[in-house]
């Protein structure tokens, strides 16, 4: 049996295993290795027949992980399909990184043995980049001809290595001294699977000729190239080599050409780099430099007309360039024909008859020689001679001699030669006259008689005239024998030479001279005449004697005129009065006239000095005279001037400027000021620091100092001596406040004396006198008292404790602004507490020290005792209580109790009593819990600019901690108000700035600390922004237009329980009224109108009109029905919903229209519970005010037309009284009655006006019903 069972298992576990065997996994598809360009996709693949294991991708024995997508391999992923066993590994945008081995691994299962195949990925990459290195793709490269030079190109970044292949031009060369070199370029990090390779390869190349415009071509070949768009780069060379010889075409050697004749002669030369410079010369003369090129031929075109100079002239053309070491030359002589340009006659023009005249006739040059023809008096002459000589500009000149005789009754002899080319048949002629010679006439002057006498200035022509004569005679005028010049008129037979004279003193007793010759005269012909001009003396000179002139001495002024004829006459003249002079004298002068000479004899003072003496020479026949003048410059010691002055007064820190001016010769005065002996400082030598300098006369002090007062000498010196001016400064300054009596005390009833001691200059009696504004018998009550010191006693008689305060002595000398300073007068009395609210309630935590201050004014100062429920506080003797002293002022004074680890026993009234020996006081301050703030009182306004409002208050209990402040405000037109909260704490005054221009503000406040927030303040409190933009000038509202009021928290509630119970009434009213209303009807017209009013703390407190915030309407008499359209609104918040509320019209306005609405802002009523109902019957009739004409007030926009009565202010008592304000009226129907009966004023004259606002209006309204 256990033999059987062993079979049987035996034979199951065979079967089983047989079976697995049978299906092994195995791959179906094994992964093959791959290439792929970088940025490409490859793909892996991997397929395993009878998967029994888990498959996974391993890269360089990595494992990558079983999942298809694999974590931190963002491009990589497994695809296929797991039923078919297909795993395949697909790798995108391929880089380099991902150049590896991988695997494909196939773990083991059950009976099932792991698997594993590798692939190799290689990743290339194509170049980025080919270039020969140092020269640009398509650049060019200059190179001379057999010079060795290499070409580098470098293929960059490829994998693998690209090989690099070399084309000259389009076929590929294979040089065998090239040298190529692989890089390697290895990634960040050294990781060898980014490595790329770069590859170099250099040839070296020695041009010729033939390489000229040749192109290298480096290409680099890569098998992730395209071979359709091979990676090239390409340089071009240039190779510099000479050019061929030049050669000449347009002329032929020996060929001839005619003068006049066009030649063109072109150079030309082919080859060189660069292309040949051509330049053409002339007998070795540079001609023309300009050629032009096409490619590398070079040529230079030469036009020019040919003439004699070209004949055997040597055209040479010359061909260089940079590389040439020697110029290239091509050269050719030319052959030009040409007749002789003229021909020329050399020999004597002029001849006397019978005389022989030898003659010349010489060609220009020739090629062939010219022959020589002459003609004499129109005769030919035979066997005359000539010779040839060569030209040295080619050709040749030939040369011809004559002898010609002068026969008698001839005038002149005309010679003609001619000059023929026989090989041209050209002919030139030249003519040569040979005038025969006469003598000319005896020549006159006419235009001027001699012994006349001509003025200086005067013009005159004078003319000579010679006749006969051949040829005609040549007139020269001479004056003094030096030429002049003259203008020539010529006739047939004579010949006239006129000179025009502008005649000066040069032309008296002057010889002229005029001649007459020609070419058959050896001596002139000549006639003179001698010329008398009248002309004034030029110039007239006066020097003294001597030079320097002093007082109390004697001079002598000599005058000398110049030259004048005939004799000037002298004299002389001072400050423009003729004056008798002495020695008149003459002698000889220049040009033949007369000098003459006149003395003056003087005794001369300091009072000379400046005079003016002039002398004047006069030409009496022509009526023209000259003058001098002199200015007396007397030597003498400065002199002041007398007025000067000898007192200045000046202003304290103002500037003075004293000048005294002395005169003096010579001028250059030099002045020294000085004060007690000590000099003042020149301007020259300043530093600029000092206030006091002097500048010459002028003394300069730039800021007056009262010490500056005294005596100042000037001393002014030149070289004759000095002299001494005084001048005494006073200095004026402010008055100003030395000494005062200090704070004096007296007794009730007793006279008292105040003192006030001033400085300052000038002093009188009135300087210093006393002010009190709030001192109304002033003048009855006083007195004052001034003494010699500048002291002024103020006597107080029977003084009261009402006078206790501070007299003001000002002092005003009229030199700068007032000033004051302030005397207390202290008047005993007893003490008197302060009960601001900031002193009567106190707080404090339990466990915590409570602090309480009693502070009260007193003269003699007050001593403060502490008690609690009737009994003395033994304070600072126990650990409990203790309290401190300190003086405030000298009549201020307080006590501080302080109360340790308080308990609520401690909690309540305490009693504080300040006593002084002329009595007592006492207050009962409170201590209390720690709590929320009571809301600020007093708020005011304290300035106000055209777009700020500075606001101040008092602050009140601030519930035992630092409190802060928050002010509200808006526009009175709108709706919503703005908030700001006060920096700091404790803090009593703020400023609210970015208001708009001349607009009305309503503002309000509270207060708040940790524990809570007081309620805000009614909307008491308005201010108006000034007009003016940027005037810079801050104005305080005045107290009158301001209205502030501090209503006690009681009133408040009682009010608003009051307003409750009316609402409430006035709806029963209505109700009754709307059941009855006929009955009531006439009742109605006769009697009162029954009236409520609900008062609203929230008008603006500086408007005088009617309230906001309220609906009125009237009932006429034909209509019964109560009207109330819109309804009574629910109170909102008040930044949201206006409220309607009834009130009662206490002066019926002229409302426009019929029935018609008026709309006005109707702002909704302050959030703090400010606001309450007072019916008439709780308030007490104030007098009646009688309105019979009430002034205007300033309109509404919407109702121009209405007219409000203003009532003035009253008293702040506490009560619930307010002026009327100019709000905007609220929304209205008005329901006018074209019968309704005006009630007057007096038949309420047992009646108060039922308003809010005080006694503001009279009673002057239509009947109706308030709703």
């Amino acid at each position: 049996m256990d033999t059987y069972l062993f079979t049987v298992l035996y034979l199951f576990v065979f079967l089983l295993t047989s079976q697995v065997k049978a299906q092994q996994q195995y791959f179906r598809v094994l992964p093959r290795d791959l290439k792929v360009q970088e940025g490409g996709e490859a793909m892996l693949e991997c397929e395993v027949a009878n998967l029994a294991g888990q498959v996974q991708w391993t890269k360089d024995g990595f494992a990558l992980g079983f999942l298809s997508v694999i974590p931190g391999f963002p491009r990589y992923s497994v695809i296929g399909d797991r039923r078919h066993g297909v795993y395949n590994l697909r790798v995108s945008n391929a880089s380099l990184e991902d150049d590896a081995e991988y695997q494909c691994q196939v773990g083991p299962a059950r009976l099932q043995k792991a698997i594993r195949a590798n692939a190799r990925l290689n990743v290339i990459s194509p170049p980025s980049s080919v270039e020969i290195l140092d020269h640009t793709h398509n650049s060019k490269i200059e190179i001379k001809e057999n010079q060795e030079f290499n070409l580098e190109c470098r293929v960059r970044n490829a994998k693998p290595a690209a090989k690099i292949v070399w084309y000259r031009g389009n076929v590929e060369i294979n040089i065998p001294n090239r040298e190529d070199q692989t890089i390697e370029v290895p990634g960040k990090n050294g990781d060898k699977r980014v490595t790329r390779y770069d590859t170099h390869s250099r040839i070296a190349l020695k041009p010729t000729a033939e390489d000229d415009f040749a192109e290298y071509t480096c290409e680099a070949r890569h098998e992730a190239l395209s071979q359709d768009i091979p990676m090239r780069t390409t340089v071009q060379l240039s190779v510099l080599y000479p050019p061929a010889l030049p050669y000449i075409e347009g002329y032929v050697e020996g060929e001839t050409i005619r003068r006049g004749q066009t030649v063109e002669l072109v150079c030309r030369c082919r080859g060189g780099n660069p292309p040949a410079q051509l330049i053409w010369y002339k007998n070795g003369e540079q001609i023309r430099m300009a050629y032009r090129t096409a490619g590398r031929l070079s040529e230079n075109v030469y036009t020019f007309t040919a003439d004699a100079s070209d004949n055997k002239a040597k055209y040479k053309c010359e061909a260089s360039n940079v590389m040439s070491k020697t110029s290239l030359k091509a050269e050719v002589e030319m052959r030009v024909l040409f007749s002789p340009a003229h021909v020329t006659i050399s020999g004597p023009t002029e001849a006397r008859v019978g005389d022989p005249v030898p003659l010349t006739c010489t060609t220009a040059n020739s090629n062939p020689p010219a022959e020589i023809k002459w003609m004499v008096a129109g005769r030919q002459v035979r066997n005359a001679t000539s010779r040839t000589v060569i030209s040295p500009e080619g050709g040749w000149i030939t040369t011809s001699n004559i002898t010609a005789v002068v026969e008698p009754n001839r005038r002149s002899l005309v010679v003609i030669c001619h000059g023929v080319n026989m090989q041209l048949t050209e002919n030139v002629v030249s003519t040569h006259t040979i005038n025969v010679l006469y003598p000319p006439s005896q020549p006159f002057i006419h235009g001027f008689t001699e012994g006349s006498h001509i003025p200086s200035g005067t013009v005159q022509k004078i003319s000579c005239t010679s006749s006969g004569g051949n040829p005609l005679a040549t007139i020269t005028w001479y004056k003094n024998d030096k030429k002049i010049h003259s203008t020539v008129r010529t006739t047939d037979k004579s010949v006239t030479a006129e000179m025009t004279i502008l005649t000066n003193v040069t032309d008296n007793e002057a010889r002229y001279r005029c001649e007459a010759a020609n070419s058959a005269t050896e001596i002139p012909l000549f006639e003179t005449i001698t010329m008398s001009v009248y002309f004034p003396p030029d110039h007239v000179k006066i020097h003294q004697e001597p030079e320097e002139l002093k007082p109390n001495e004697e001079a002598t002024l000599i005058c000398d005129s110049s030259s004048s004829h005939p004799p000037a006459t002298l004299s002389w003249w001072r400050e423009g009065i003729p004056v008798v002079g002495l020695n008149n004298t003459t002698k000889p002068g220049l040009h033949g006239g007369t000098i003459s000479t006149i003395e003056m004899k003087i005794n001369v003072t300091e009072q000379m000095n400046g005079i003016v003496y002039t002398c004047q020479a006069n030409n009496v026949v022509l009526q023209r005279s000259v003058h001098d003048a002199i200015t007396l410059q007397v030597l003498y010691k400065p002199v002041f001037d007398p007025n000067n002055e000898d007192a200045v007064t000046g202003i304290e820190n103002e500037p003075l400027i004293i000048s005294l001016k002395a005169d003096g010769n010579p001028q250059n005065i030099v002045y020294t000021w000085t004060k007690d002996g000590l000099p003042i400082t020149q301007q020259s030598s300043s530093n600029g620091v000092e206030r006091i300098v002097s500048d010459g006369s002028i003394m300069n002090i730039t800021r007056l100092s009262r010490n500056d007062a005294g005596t100042y000498t000037c001393e002014a010196l030149n070289s004759q001596g000095s002299n001494v001016a005084i001048v005494n400064v006073t200095v004026q300054y402010p008055a100003s406040i030395i000494q005062t009596s200090g704070n004096v005390i007296a007794n009730p009833k007793e006279d008292a004396t105040l003192s006030c001691t001033a400085d300052g200059n000038p002093l009188a009696d009135d300087t210093i006198t006393w002010k009190r504004d709030d001192f109304p018998e002033f003048a009855a009550r006083t007195s004052v008292m001034y003494d010699k010191n500048g002291t002024s006693y103020l006597r107080i008689s029977g003084v009261t404790r009402e006078d206790l305060g501070n007299f003001a002595c000002v002092v005003n000398n009229g030199v700068g602004n007032s000033t004051f300073k302030e005397v207390m007068l202290i008047v005993k009395h007893k003490p008197e507490i302060d009960g601001q609210p900031l002193f009567l309630k106190f707080a404090s935590d339990a466990g915590d020290t409570g602090k309480l201050i009693c502070r009260s004014q007193a003269s003699p100062l007050a001593r403060y005792t502490w008690a609690r429920n009737g009994a003395p506080i033994n304070s600072n003797t126990s650990g409990k209580y203790y309290s401190t002293y300190r003086q405030i002022d000298q009549l201020v004074s307080e006590s501080t109790l302080y109360i340790t680890h308080v308990t609520s026993a401690d909690y309540g009234s305490y009693e504080c009593v300040a006593r002084n020996e002329l009595g007592f006081a006492t207050k009962s301050p409170r201590l209390e819990v720690t709590s929320a703030p009571d809301t600020p009182t007093l708020l005011t306004v304290l300035n106000v600019t055209h777009d700020s409002v500075t606001l101040g208050w008092t602050p009140g209990f601030d519930g035992g901690m630092r409190a802060s402040y928050r002010i509200r405000y808006r526009k009175v037109d709108d709706e919503g108000y703005k908030y700001e909260d006060v920096v700091g704490s404790n803090v009593t005054n703020h400023v609210v700035k970015n208001l708009d221009i001349n607009t009305q503000y309503i503002f309000s406040i509270m207060a708040s600390n940790k524990l809570g927030n007081s309620k805000f303040m009614p909307d008491l409190l308005s201010a108006k922004t000034s007009v003016f933009v940027g005037d810079g000038v801050e104005k305080v509202i005045p107290d009158d237009l301001l209205e502030k009021q501090d209503l006690p928290r009681i009133v408040i509630i009682s009010v608003s329980v009051i307003g409750v119970i009316l609402l409430f009434i006035n709806i029963a009213l209505v109700t009754g009224c709307m059941l009855k209303r006929r009955a009531k009807r006439m009742r109605e017209q006769n009697n009162q109108t029954s009236k409520s009013a609900t008062i609203e703390m929230y008008a603006p407190s500086s408007y005088n009109d009617t309230v906001t915030g309220e609906t009125l309407s009237s009932v006429s008499e034909k209509s019964e029905t109560y009207s109330n359209e819109e309804g009574n609104n629910e109170y909102m918040d008040d930044n949201r919903k206006p409220t309607s509320n009834s009130y009662l019209i206490e002066h019926q306005p002229d409302y426009p229209g019929k029935s018609s609405y008026v709309s006005a802002p109707s702002p909704a009523p302050p959030a703090d519970g400010s606001y309450y109902n007072m019916s008439d019957r709780y308030l007490s009739y104030p007098p009646p005010l009688d309105f019979q004409n009430p002034p205007p007030i300033p309109a509404h926009p919407h109702l121009t037309h209405m007219h409000t009565p203003i009532t003035p202010p009253l008293p702040a008592n506490g009560s619930l009284v307010r002026h009327p304000r100019a709000v905007p009226p609220p929304d209205v129907l008005h329901n006018t009655s074209q019968n309704s009966q005006i009630l007057q004023a007096q038949s309420l004259s047992q009646k108060r006006e039922l308003t809010s606002f005080g006694n503001g209006y009279g009673v002057n309204e239509q009947e109706g019903h308030l709703v």
